[in-house]
């Protein structure tokens, strides 16, 4: 099991963007999450907003707790009140080699799953300086 150090830019710690599907043709759904990696244990929270009949346009806040085992992280994401008849979602999934990426599965049970994909905030400000860049080269 490889250390990590708060410098390390491995390290999940850090503002992340992301969205999750849901089964069939529903739209993906943003959120935002705040992570904090400690060796191998991840901890943190999220926002989104709720699109569930009983949750809709409403602000919902989790806080969730993990695992990360070189690129293989796991976590359970209990939100702060219950929506759509759940209020715990489980996650597993891949970091990509610069740790700017992770995507995955998330599941409420088994016939209730779909993936999810997070990119690192800086990493979205660097895209999007890279492609301003290029625009101006032009």
């Amino acid at each position: 099991m490889p250390s990590f150090r708060a410098d390390d830019k491995s390290d999940l710690s850090g503002i992340w963007s992301g969205a999750y599907n849901y089964p069939g043709d529903r739209p993906p759904v943003s959120f935002s999450a705040t992570l904090s990696q400690s060796g191998e244990w991840i901890t943190g929270a999220t926002e989104e907003v709720g699109v569930s009949p009983d949750a809709r346009r409403v602000r919902m806040t989790a806080t969730l707790q993990g695992r990360r085992a070189g690129t293989h992280v796991t976590w359970l994401k209990l939100y702060d009140r219950i929506s759509g008849g759940y209020d715990a979602v489980s996650y597993e999934g891949q970091v990509n080699h610069d740790a700017s990426e992770i995507s995955g599965r998330w599941s409420v049970r088994p016939d209730w799953s779909g993936a999810f994909l997070m990119i690192r905030a800086a990493s979205m400000a660097a895209e999007a300086t890279r492609g301003a860049t290029e625009r101006m080269r032009r």
